[in-house]
This record gives structure tokens, sequence and C-alpha cells, in this order.
């Protein structure tokens, strides 16, 4: 485990929700909102409206922005992120979760919350001059962000179907014989 399992969480759900913004937007509903918070495993409050829906689509072009910053910009984002919505942490208890830390009242806004989980996320990345998980999908028709938390660092596919579409591809360019093997 590179973070604790809180951290990884939050940055897990974070990528992902940076991620439905990729061609397909798969965040166009209320509905697809829902199934997102439940996959995600948020909790708190939920209006589950399309004014909701509307500020969670719009806090996606900020997180992104924090995951493909340097370290130096990404501190600048942590903080004014942390500083807009006056995050105060706390140690909190719920569910099946042992102790972690919330900074914002659960009853906040979902954007607000999914933010601030970001961004203190990222304090400990910063912290372990750990930058470097997050990249760009390694298939040229693919721009979804990437964590990569694996001891070997060896993650470059958003998602197994980037990484299936790339190895079938390199297949395929050996039995060619043309060399280039890279599946691009």
């Amino acid at each position: 485990m590179v973070f604790t399992d809180d951290t990884e969480l939050s940055l897990q759900a974070a990528v992902a929700l940076a991620n439905t913004a990729e061609d397909p937007d798969t965040l166009t509903t209320v509905d697809d909102l829902g199934g997102f918070v439940r996959d995600q495993g948020f909790t708190g409050r939920i209006d589950g409206d399309v004014a909701e829906l509307d500020a969670v689509r719009a806090a996606r072009p900020r997180l992104r922005e924090l995951f493909t910053a340097t370290t130096g910009d990404a501190v600048g984002l942590v903080n004014d992120i942390l500083a807009e919505y006056r995050a105060t942490p706390r140690l909190v208890r719920h569910d099946r979760q042992d102790w972690h830390i919330h900074a914002v009242d659960d009853e906040a806004p979902l954007a607000a919350r999914m933010l601030v989980e970001a961004a203190m996320a990222m304090i400990d990345v910063i912290r372990a001059d750990e930058m470097s998980r997050f990249s760009i999908c390694a298939d040229d028709t693919c721009q979804a962000l990437v964590i990569d938390l694996s001891r070997n660092r060896s993650r470059r596919y958003c998602s197994t179907t980037c990484g299936n579409r790339n190895a079938v591809a390199a297949y395929r360019s050996r039995q060619r014989g043309d060399g280039n093997g890279s599946g691009r």
C-alpha cells in the first residue's frame, strides 16, 4: 500500500470522477450521478437533483487540473480548494471505515465534499513526493487520467479496455512482422 486506505479511496474516486468527462461523458443525468455516488461510496448529504449534477460536473476540470499539475502548481490548487471551502479537518469513523479525516461538514454540497476529499488526499501525495503516480492513459486514442498505486509503478492504461486494445494491436503488429510491436 502506498497511502492509507482512505487516501487511496479518495484519489481513486476523484480520478474516476474526472474521467467521467472523457468521451463519451458518463455523467450526464441525475441517475448517472446516483450510480457514481453509490459505486464510489460517498456518504453525507446527497440532493439527487440537476443542480447537484451540474455542480459535480463543474468540479471535474478542477480535478483534472489538479492531477496533471506539477507539484508546485498542485500545492496552490490544493490550498485554494481548502481555503474556498473552509476545510477544517476532523477525525470520524462511520459505516465500515475506521478512523479517517473529513474536512468539511457531511451536510456540505456533494461537489464541495468531493473537491475537498481530493485536496486532502493530495496533501499525502505531495508530501510523499508521489505526483508521478498520475498520468494520462498510454492509449493514443484516450485522454483519461491514470492513477498508479502499484508498487512497481507499472500501470499505463486507464482501464482494462485500453490495455487490452493496445495488447491486441501489439500482438497483431508482431504477427504482421512490421516490427512496431507497440500497438500504436
